[in-house]
């Protein structure tokens, strides 16, 4: 039974205990088994030391809702996340294309909304790149894609095409398409017409995800989008080794014909159940309640300020919705509702409260992610459903996108609710940190920054944008650490370091409760461990 002894740095302390901190912790065999001066006691009997070099020994992160298939995808096509211009980004795809003449597609994510008025891209502005392929791109938010004039044509959208169900076709004022689609009702016109991805493809592509994933210190993360048909290339992802992370999958409800996913997606989680991997499980179903407020497809309760008379557009009927989330339930899947605006939190909050009347009480953990505006008079409701606040704290501050799209879109006194993850948790609500990957960065440290100071990387604006709803350190780890486990149902066996825990660790540069909060940012991961094995180790760390 081999012992390793973690030692020469600071132990963080369980949630709630301060300054508690230790110097020591024991492993064995995957397991803590002692903490402070007993694990010091066990030095001679080691089989292992690791030095924390004055470190910050920490319950390793997790992430709450991302799309880790999605994020390795990424790095297939076009490199234009960190494009700042319409002519980089059709360099960047003219550049692909022609190292590529062989692609019948092209395929690429995620470009920057906010450098084209109104976040609107014109397919011809990509024709001048690549006219003779079909081209799709998918926006950093990933509910719009900017497709050219030859996509439009392999998906047969035209003037004449009527606006889809569940999405919108921006045109241009004859009718005909500009080349932005928006939701999936829109975007799937082209998608279904483009080829996929190999198997292969997608098993590299979960690999090189949670590999990231490991060296920012994450062992679990919650894949918040999950097709049936991607479901082989997790399972030959587990079955050979190539994850670095736990995986919870949450299938897609679908509201154009769920009625006959309960069986399929029962039946997709016996199959992961069946593989019995420790690093895959598949335990909850998504719902995507609304769209995104910079599309003007969030769902509203009052219309947009600058588009009166629209207030949004909810993918779900209201019974639909409550006899889905039911019929889920029923099966015991763990329900995860995406909702940004505040008509979406009210139609989820609803439909959970509906739920509990139909299928009765039980420990249940509903998620609803993203939270962007929530209506002062529903904040209650989340202790009294038992739900569990899912923020992406990178978002919560005044970045480009925010000044130049979401906040014109609000008006006050709207914009000034946004992301209330202080309001929540004086609420009692349990509170989860996530990262929406790839629609923002993978890397748990600067959305631990950012929940602390309400700030964008050049530390702005002074004190904090709507900073009543800045959080302190503690507060900003626990939902990065114990509260995804509590949302994952796993609060006895990790998220925390204490004796008979899984020893899910990470390692810090530094304690960021004492670096002041500009440097947050900056600590660096030194190392990852998963059930105490190595899953990253910076060359320091021995």
């Amino acid at each position: 039974m081999s012992l390793t002894i973690f030692h020469g740095g600071t132990v963080a302390a369980p949630p709630g205990k301060g300054n508690a901190r230790a110097t020591a912790l024991a492993v064995r065999n995957g397991v803590i088994t002692a903490v402070g001066e007993d694990a010091l006691a066990l030095l001679g009997e080691a089989d292992e030391t690791v030095d924390l070099a004055g470190g910050y020994l920490s319950p390793s992160f997790a992430d709450g809702h991302a799309h880790p298939l999605y994020g390795g995808l990424e790095d297939l096509g076009p490199q234009i996340r960190s494009c700042r211009s319409v002519e980089e980004i059709a360099a960047s795809v003219r550049e692909w294309a022609d190292a590529h003449p062989d692609a019948d597609w092209i395929i690429g994510a995620s470009y920057d909304a906010t450098i084209a008025p109104g976040g609107m891209f014109d397919a011809e502005w990509l024709d001048a790149a690549v006219a003779d392929r079909p081209v799709m791109l998918r926006a950093w938010d990933y509910h719009t894609v900017w497709v050219n004039t030859a996509a439009l044509k392999a998906a047969g959208i035209d003037r004449d095409t009527p606006e889809p169900a569940l999405g919108r076709i921006v045109r241009r004022p004859d009718g005909s398409p500009l080349g932005t689609l928006l939701e999936p009702g829109a975007i799937d016109l082209v998608a279904k017409v483009a080829p996929g991805f190999t198997l292969q493809q997608h098993v590299d592509a979960l690999a090189a995800a949670t590999e990231r994933y490991a060296a920012a210190g994450v062992t679990w993360v919650q894949d918040a989008w999950v097709e049936l048909d991607d479901l082989p290339a997790y399972e030959a992802a587990a079955a050979g080794g190539r994850l670095a992370a736990r995986l919870n999958l949450a299938f897609r409800a679908d509201p154009a014909g769920w009625q006959h996913q309960p069986e399929a997606f029962d039946a997709a989680r016996g199959r992961v159940r069946v593989l019995d991997s420790p690093l895959l499980t598949a335990n909850t179903v998504k719902f995507f309640i609304d769209g995104i407020i910079e599309s003007h497809t969030a769902c509203m309760l009052a219309p947009y300020a600058d588009a009166p008379g629209e207030s949004g557009l909810p993918n779900w009927e209201r019974e639909d919705l409550h006899n889905a989330l039911a019929a889920f339930d029923a099966l015991g899947f763990q329900l995860h509702l995406h909702a940004i605006g505040d008509g979406a939190v009210r139609m989820a909050l609803d439909g959970l409260e509906e739920v509990r009347r139909r299928n009765g009480a039980r420990d249940r953990r509903p998620v609803i992610a993203h939270l962007q505006v929530i209506d002062p008079a529903d904040i209650p409701r989340f202790a009294e459903l038992g739900v569990v606040a899912n923020f992406e704290p990178l978002w919560a501050c005044s970045d480009d996108i925010m000044q130049l799209l979401t906040i014109p879109r609000l008006g006050s006194p709207r914009a000034e609710l946004q992301y209330p993850i202080a309001t929540l948790a004086a609420a009692g609500v349990t509170i989860s940190f996530g990262s929406d990957w790839p629609v923002t960065g993978h890397h748990p440290v600067p959305g631990l920054a950012t929940a602390v100071t309400r700030q964008t990387p050049d530390h702005l604006p002074e004190g904090g944008w709507l900073p009543n709803e800045r959080v302190d350190v503690e507060t900003a780890l626990t939902a990065y650490t114990a509260g995804v486990a509590h949302q994952a149902f796993a609060e006895k066996s990790w998220g925390r370091l204490l004796p008979g825990m899984s020893a899910d660790m990470v390692l810090l540069a530094e304690d960021p409760a004492e670096i002041p909060a500009e440097r947050i940012a900056g600590v660096e991961v030194l190392g990852t461990w998963l059930a105490g094995r190595p899953t990253f180790q910076h060359e320091t760390v021995h």
